[in-house]
């Protein structure tokens, strides 16, 4: 077999520390949480520390300004184990790039070191039921009330990391008239009165990974920080 050149020396030492984290704190319960359909949040807390969530952003947001093939590692890793119901790579590597490219400096003061000490956990809500992932017919809605804020309301589906998920990044429509450049990015909380989590749904494979519905029952969410279109909100 034809060595790779892709990872340096200092990648495969990553790959060996998480291979011993999988072999703990992992595998052993891996099993279990396909019955149950979700991990258990105390995993991400112990990635956390150890390291290995949101190794590609900056230190002053707490990850380790890494570049990718660290994810890559963990991606491989876990493939291996066949521990793949983790939701690490979509926490680390799509949702908080998109915080750390479109949030504001609060935002990312506040959520990213958060996300790589494994404290909150993030998801991304685009699919819809009836829609899919087409983002140009997505029915969620938000609409300015007058009162400095948006009212979120619709419901989302097939949904990663949605049932363990403090921190969701929502797919609405904010200017219907716009079309797809109507369409904005509304950061939910965990708490916010009116957003629900539904039924945890089954699946085929990975069935470690949370994967549910969301509902958004007119969701109070500050827009002080926000921009339309790819609008930018959180809560205070």
């Amino acid at each position: 077999m034809i060595p790779r050149k892709l990872f340096s020396p200092e990648h495969e030492e990553f790959r060996a520390s998480f291979r011993r984290f999988l072999e703990k704190e992992v595998i052993p319960h891996h099993e279990a949480w396909e019955e149950r359909g979700y991990v258990d949040r105390e995993v991400w807390q112990k990635a956390g520390a150890h390291g290995f969530l949101c190794p590609s952003m900056p230190e002053q947001y707490g990850g380790a300004g890494a570049d990718r093939l660290y994810s890559m590692v963990m991606m491989e890793e876990t493939a291996k184990a066949r521990t793949t119901g983790l939701g690490f790579s979509l926490h680390s590597e799509i949702v908080a790039p998109y915080i750390l490219k479109y949030g504001s400096e609060e935002q990312k003061a506040n959520y990213l070191p958060r996300m790589a000490r494994g404290e909150i956990i993030g998801a991304i809500a685009m699919s819809e039921p009836g829609v899919g992932s087409d983002l140009q017919s997505v029915k969620t809605s938000a609409v300015k009330d007058g009162e400095g804020c948006y009212r979120v309301n619709g419901a989302k589906t097939f949904i990663t990391n949605g049932w363990n998920a403090d921190l969701v990044i929502t797919v609405a429509k904010t200017n219907p008239a716009l079309g797809a450049k109507g369409t904005s990015l509304i950061l939910v909380e965990r708490g916010m009165p009116g957003f629900e989590r539904g039924k945890r749904l089954k699946k085929l494979g990975l069935k470690a990974q949370d994967t549910s519905e969301l509902f958004f029952d007119n969701v109070k969410v500050p827009e002080a920080t926000c921009s339309a279109p790819r609008a930018r909100a959180s809560s205070t």
